[in-house]
This record gives C-alpha cells, sequence and structure tokens, in this order.
C-alpha cells in the first residue's frame, strides 16, 4: 500500500519559516521523483518544487531562493524548507511520489 504522509503545516507570521516532511512508503523512494505542490483557496494546484532520484531540484519562479526541497533515503523522506514565508504562500501543500501517489496535505498559513 502507498502512503504519503505530510506534517509540518501551520500558523506563522510573514518572515517566519517553516519545514515540511513527507514520510514515503510503498514505492522504491530511492527511485522516485518528488514533488511538492500547493493549492490556495480558489486555485488550481500547482507545483512547488522537484528533486529527482539523482538530486536536480527546480522550483517554482515564485519560491526560488526561498524554499529548499531535499530528501533523504534511509529516512524515506522528503522534505520542503521554506524560508521568508509570504502570506502569498498560503495555501495546502501536497507530496506527490513517482508523479502519481498524493498525500492528504499540510495547512500552511502566513499572516501579515
Amino acid at each position: 500500500q502507498v502512503q504519503l504522509v505530510e506534517s509540518g503545516g501551520g500558523l506563522v507570521q510573514a518572515g517566519e519559516s517553516l519545514r515540511l516532511s513527507c514520510v514515503v512508503s510503498g514505492i522504491p523512494f530511492s527511485f522516485a521523483t518528488m514533488d511538492w505542490y500547493r493549492q490556495a483557496p480558489g486555485q488550481q494546484r500547482a507545483l512547488v518544487a522537484t528533486i529527482t532520484v539523482t538530486g536536480n531540484t527546480d522550483y517554482a519562479d515564485s519560491v526560488k531562493g526561498r524554499f529548499t526541497i531535499s530528501k533523504d533515503n534511509a529516512k524515506r523522506t522528503v522534505y520542503l524548507q521554506m524560508n521568508s514565508l509570504k502570506p502569498e504562500d498560503t495555501a495546502v501543500y501536497y507530496c506527490r511520489g513517482q508523479r502519481r501517489y498524493w498525500g492528504q496535505g499540510t495547512q500552511v498559513t502566513v499572516s501579515s
């Protein structure tokens, strides 16, 4: 059974940081491309960051320089370090594995 479980969301003030985690089971994590997406109210789900099997990363323009995606194969966990948060970063953040499996999401709310 494939499971992706996100955690680490919360309510923070603008300028603060959060680190999201996504623990993965049921897929060959070391060989999986992992993504973080987010969905704000009334908006479509959008790609935030990607990390490939070889560790290459890519980011949405809106988060470049502020967010960092990383993964720990031994812990089967992918992270999203979010710094200098802005109110427009408020959304539900989702982890995706192998471009097909989704977690349940974790809420991030940034107050001004």
